[in-house]
């Protein structure tokens, strides 16, 4: 394994402490690389309007719903980024009249406080956000019952990685974060037992649904996203569903609008996903495990990763 110190702090693990050989290759592909690395558990799928990318995600929610039965309950974890589908949603649950009285939903994440879940009325909760952007657009007659909402906060993260077991999560929706991570599943320090290497991809897939400190480059990403760049007003700590609950859901998706603007970032999942490269540094790998795994990625976002400067 190799051990260099990260590029960005050497307090942390993260992807810049992979093999350079590994980099390099990743920078280099193309669109058309990308999807020729379509396998059986890896699928790659492309969109050339984001109108449609959206549309398909927000569809992901109903097809995951309308399997739900009062016999077999089921649902869908979702992300807060993207939440462009979220409005969709709701639209779609009015329109078409769906009863989701036996649906589920999982939420990701949630940002702490002095170690403590901030309450939904924060302006960055993820838990508000949902409720905002698509639960409470739903015709009340419609909508499920909170108690079939579950989302991690500091004081029931044995409950809601049960929940997981207790009903079928038919997807795991997600974004691709910077350090290579869904939901907060990044990197870990380069502290304790993990000073001289990072936990192995069999070590990190055991990790269930916990209380995590952020690597800077997620903090810097959603200070970015977030706040303007205002570092100061963004928690660097957070509850997090975990690899364990995510390989109890029947699929992962994984969605990229570019947004983020990390067309590297991109490659290098894709890549280490289906080639089965596993490892700890790049949190997102270690799902190639996983039976199924399938990249939405908007096509025009897929820049180049060589190093120029034009005018």
């Amino acid at each position: 394994m190799n051990t260099r110190h990260s590029l960005v702090n050497a307090q942390w693990w993260d992807f810049t402490s992979l093999d350079q050989d590994l980099v390099d290759r990743c920078a280099s592909l193309s669109l058309e690389d990308l999807q020729g690395l379509n396998r059986e558990h890896c699928e790659v799928r492309i969109y050339n309007s984001l109108d449609d990318m959206f549309l398909s995600q927000a569809l992901e929610y109903l097809t995951c719903w309308q399997q739900a039965t009062a016999d077999n309950p089921a649902g869908i974890c979702g992300p807060v980024g993207p939440v462009k589908q979220m409005p969709i949603v709701a639209k779609l649950v009015n329109e078409l009249n769906i009863d989701l009285r036996h649906c589920h939903f999982w939420g990701m994440d949630e940002w702490c406080v002095n170690g403590q879940a901030v309450s939904p009325d924060h302006p960055l909760s993820f838990t508000g956000a949902n409720h905002r952007l698509w639960y409470n657009q739903i015709k009340p007659e419609l909508r499920m019952p909170e108690r079939q909402l579950h989302f991690p906060t500091h004081d029931n993260l044995a409950s809601f990685s049960q929940s997981f077991a207790d009903f079928r999560c038919l997807k795991m929706q997600g974004g691709l974060g910077h350090t290579l991570h869904w939901a907060f599943n990044d990197p870990l320090p380069r502290a304790g037992e993990y000073a001289d290497a990072p936990p192995t991809a069999e070590q990190y897939q055991a990790l269930p649904a916990r209380f995590v400190q952020l690597h800077p480059i997620s903090q810097i990403q959603n200070a970015t996203g977030l706040t303007g760049r205002n570092l100061t007003r963004v928690p660097d700590e957070a509850v997090t569903v975990g690899p364990k609950e995510t390989f109890l859901c029947d699929e992962v998706s994984i969605w990229y609008p570019g947004h983020n603007q990390n067309p590297f970032g991109l490659r290098l999942a894709v890549l280490m996903v289906a080639e089965k490269i596993k490892s700890s540094l790049a949190p997102i790998s270690v799902l190639a495990d996983h039976p199924k795994v399938t990249f939405h990625i908007y096509g025009p976002s897929i820049t180049s990763c060589e190093g120029s400067i034009s005018a």
